[in-house]
């Protein structure tokens, strides 16, 4: 699941990650987040710092704050030369710092998931 307002880059990232075999869901705003999220049942969430209605922190830590949801990894992402300080602050598990190389985009994504799921999954979200 990726929440980027974004569109190229939302396009790019669900490109890269269908070509993977991932069951992708983008969107351009997060306004509602719980409900959006828990339709879809995700393995793992990319989280823009930027995305309209919540941003990207306060976002994060709703899904945090919620029991049935604060076990899905998410990888914070933006050109905010403190990314990684946000994605603490948001709790969140992983950080990309924008601009990132396809590469690390399918590694952070990758490790994410075989954290999650060591045994490994039949369909990926």
């Amino acid at each position: 699941m990726i929440f980027d307002d974004d569109s190229d880059l939302l396009e790019v990232c669900s490109i890269v990650l269908r070509s993977k075999n991932y069951v992708v869901a983008g969107f351009h705003k997060c306004n509602d987040i719980l409900k959006e999220v828990k339709l879809f049942s995700p393995h793992v969430i990319l989280m823009d710092n930027w995305i309209p209605d919540t941003g990207g922190v306060k976002a994060t830590r709703q899904i945090k704050d919620d029991l049935s949801l604060r076990s899905i990894p998410v990888i914070f992402f933006s050109a905010n030369d403190r990314v990684q300080d946000l994605a603490n602050e948001a709790g969140a598990e992983y950080f990309l710092q924008k601009p990132f190389e396809i590469e690390d985009l399918e590694n952070v994504v990758s490790k994410a998931i075989a954290a999650q799921h060591p045994a490994g999954i039949s369909e990926i979200r």
